[in-house]
C-alpha cells in the first residue's frame, strides 16, 4: 500500500512496473525468468504466448519485438490463470517440455496490520513437476535490464544470491535514486552482476544464447564505476522422474524520495525587507518538501529492504494466505467475490500513497503515466469502503486530515488535501457531498475503532463542520440542501 506496484499478467509476464510514485501502465521491460532443460529442443521463457495486442503493440507503439521488449523468444504453449487476492497463480505447460510449471506471485496483504501491507516487496515462488519418466537436468534463471536507470551512474550490484538494479541521486535530480533487488535464497543460486556491454539489443541477445545453452554463469559486477546492463541469477538442479522441486524469487525495491508536490499553495510574496533581499527569515521558503514514501521513513537502505524481507517472508505469507483463505470461503457468488477482490487490488497500485508519517493519501485513479485528479477527493473517496474496514487506522488518518488540515477556522473543507500533506487553498467551493460525507464517516470510524479520545480530538471541527454546511447550504435550516452545491454523482 503505497510503495508502488509490479504486475503479474495471466500469462506470467510481469509488466506496469511502477516503483517511482507515479502509474507507469505501459512499462514493460526486459525481465523474464526462463528455464532450460537439458536435451530439450529449445529453452523457454516462463511465460505462455504474448497476447496479439501486444504482439501488435499497445499503448502507441509497435509490438516489434526490438528494443525493451521480448516477444520474440519462445514461451511455454500454454497458460491459466487463478487470482486469489493477493496471490495469483500462473500454470504454464509444453508438449515439448518434459516439466510442468506453476508460478505463483503475491505480496503481503494483512487486515489490520497497515505497515506489513505497505512493503516495496513482491515474490514469485516456481514450481517444477517432472511428468516424464526419465531424470531431467535443468536450469532456473531470472533476467532484468537495469530498469531504475534513469541518468548517468546506474549500475548492477549484488546482494546474497541476488543482483540489484541501482540509479544514484543524481545532482540536480535527487529523485533519480531508487535501487530494485532480486534475489532467492536457494544455495544453488549463483548470479552474473556484469551483462555484455554492447549496443542496441546486444546484451539481451547475450544472455539469451547462455540461456539456450543451459550456462550457468557466475560474474562479479563490472569495475568500480563502471555501468552494466542489467543482472541474472541461475539455480540449476536436477529432478528424478515424478518429482518437483520449488525456487523462490523475492523482489525488493526504495525509491526514497519524489518530485510530486501537488495541490500545495505557493508560499507568501516575501514582504519589506525580505522583498528586497535575502534576509535568511525563511518567509520566502519554497514550502513542504516533496513527497517521500512510508517505507523510506522506516528503512535506511535496498539492503535494509531486503534483510526485512528474507527475515518476515514465511510469517508474512503465512498471514496474507489466512486472509485470502478467509476471503474466499465464501457461498457469494463467484462473480462478487472476483469483483471486490479485483477492487482491493486498488490498494495496491499508485492510486495509493502513504507519506513517511504513516498517512494515507489517494488519486482518484490512475492515467497511464500520472495519477488522475489529486488529494483524496473527499467525494469521490466517499464510496470507498475496503480501506475504512480492512484498515482502519489508515482511514482514520484521512478524517484527521480532512478536519484538523483540510479545513479552515469558518469550517470550509478543500476537498483535495495535498502532497506533502499540509496547508491548502480555501479559495474554491467546498463539496457538499464530500464534507458531510466527512461527518458520516467520522461516525463510522468511531464506530470500527471504538476510540472515544479520538473521536474528542476532532469533534469541535466536526461541529465546525457542520455548522458550516448548514450556514452555507441550509441558511433556513429547514433540514435540507437548498442552496447551490458543488457535488458529484459519478
Amino acid at each position: 500500500i503505497g510503495a508502488g506496484m509490479i504486475c503479474l499478467e495471466g500469462t506470467g509476464a510481469i509488466s506496469h512496473v511502477s516503483l517511482r510514485h507515479r502509474p507507469e501502465v505501459a512499462h514493460e521491460p526486459q525481465v523474464f525468468a526462463a528455464l532450460h532443460v537439458k536435451g530439450a529442443k529449445t529453452a523457454r521463457v516462463l511465460e505462455g504466448p504474448v497476447p496479439m495486442w501486444k504482439a501488435f503493440g499497445s499503448q502507441g507503439e509497435p509490438g516489434n519485438g526490438l528494443g525493451d521488449r521480448t516477444y520474440g523468444l519462445p514461451r511455454f504453449a500454454e497458460a491459466s490463470f487463478q487470482a486469489r487476492f493477493p496471490f495469483a497463480t500462473v500454470s504454464l505447460a509444453d508438449p515439448a517440455m518434459p516439466l510442468a510449471v506453476k508460478l505463483t506471485g503475491w505480496s503481503p496483504f494483512t487486515p489490520g496490520a497497515a505497515d506489513d501491507s505497505s512493503l516495496p516487496v513482491a515474490g514469485v515462488e516456481y514450481r517444477f513437476v517432472n511428468r516424464s519418466k526419465r531424470t531431467v537436468e535443468a536450469v532456473f534463471s531470472f533476467h532484468a535490464v537495469n530498469f531504475m536507470k534513469v541518468g548517468d551512474g546506474a549500475r548492477i550490484g549484488t546482494t546474497a544470491r541476488g543482483f540489484v538494479l541501482e540509479q544514484p541521486a543524481l545532482p540536480d535530480k535527487p529523485e533519480a535514486e531508487g535501487a530494485f533487488a532480486a534475489f532467492t535464497d536457494d544455495a544453488a543460486a549463483v548470479v552474473d552482476a556484469a551483462w555484455f556491454r554492447g549496443g542496441w539489443f546486444d546484451a539481451f541477445t547475450m544472455v539469451w544464447n547462455r540461456v539456450a545453452a543451459g550456462e550457468v554463469v557466475s560474474q562479479p559486477p563490472h569495475a568500480e564505476g563502471a555501468p552494466g546492463n542489467g543482472g541474472s541469477l541461475y539455480v540449476p538442479f536436477t529432478l528424478e522422474a515424478g518429482a518437483e522441486r520449488s525456487i523462490r524469487l523475492l523482489f525488493a525495491w526504495y525509491v526514497p524520495r519524489s518530485a510530486m508536490r501537488v495541490g500545495v499553495p505557493d508560499p507568501a510574496p516575501p514582504t519589506g525587507d525580505c522583498a528586497a533581499k535575502d534576509c535568511g527569515c525563511g518567509q520566502a521558503a519554497a514550502g513542504p518538501a516533496s513527497y517521500a514514501p512510508w517505507y523510506a521513513g522506516r528503512f535506511g537502505s535496498i539492503d535494509a529492504v531486503a534483510t526485512h524481507w528474507r527475515a518476515h517472508y514465511d510469517r508474512l505469507r503465512a498471514a496474507s494466505a489466512v486472509f485470502r483463505d478467509c476471503f474466499f470461503d465464501t457461498t457469494l457468488p463467484a462473480e462478487a467475490v472476483a469483483s471486490v477482490a479485483a477492487n482491493l487490488a486498488i490498494l495496491k497500485s499508485p492510486t495509493c500513497l502513504r507519506q513517511t508519517d504513516g498517512r494515507f493519501w489517494g488519486w482518484e485513479g490512475c492515467c497511464g503515466g500520472g495519477g488522475c485528479c489529486h488529494g483524496t477527493c473527499t467525494h469521490v473517496w466517499n464510496y470507498a469502503q475496503a480501506l475504512p474496514h480492512l484498515f482502519p487506522d489508515l482511514e482514520r488518518t484521512l478524517r484527521e486530515t480532512e478536519f484538523l488540515v483540510s479545513q479552515d477556522e469558518r469550517g470550509h473543507q478543500t476537498f483535495r488535501a495535498s502532497l506533502p500533506i499540509g496547508p491548502v487553498d480555501h479559495g474554491f467551493h467546498a463539496a457538499a457531498d464530500g464534507q458531510l460525507g466527512g461527518l458520516m464517516k467520522l461516525h463510522r470510524e468511531w464506530r470500527i475503532g471504538g476510540d472515544t479520545d479520538w473521536l474528542r480530538k476532532l469533534w469541535p471541527a466536526a461541529r465546525q463542520s457542520l455548522d458550516y454546511c448548514i450556514a452555507t447550504w441550509d441558511p433556513d435550516r429547514a433540514g435540507t440542501l437548498v442552496e447551490p452545491h458543488h457535488n458529484t454523482y459519478d
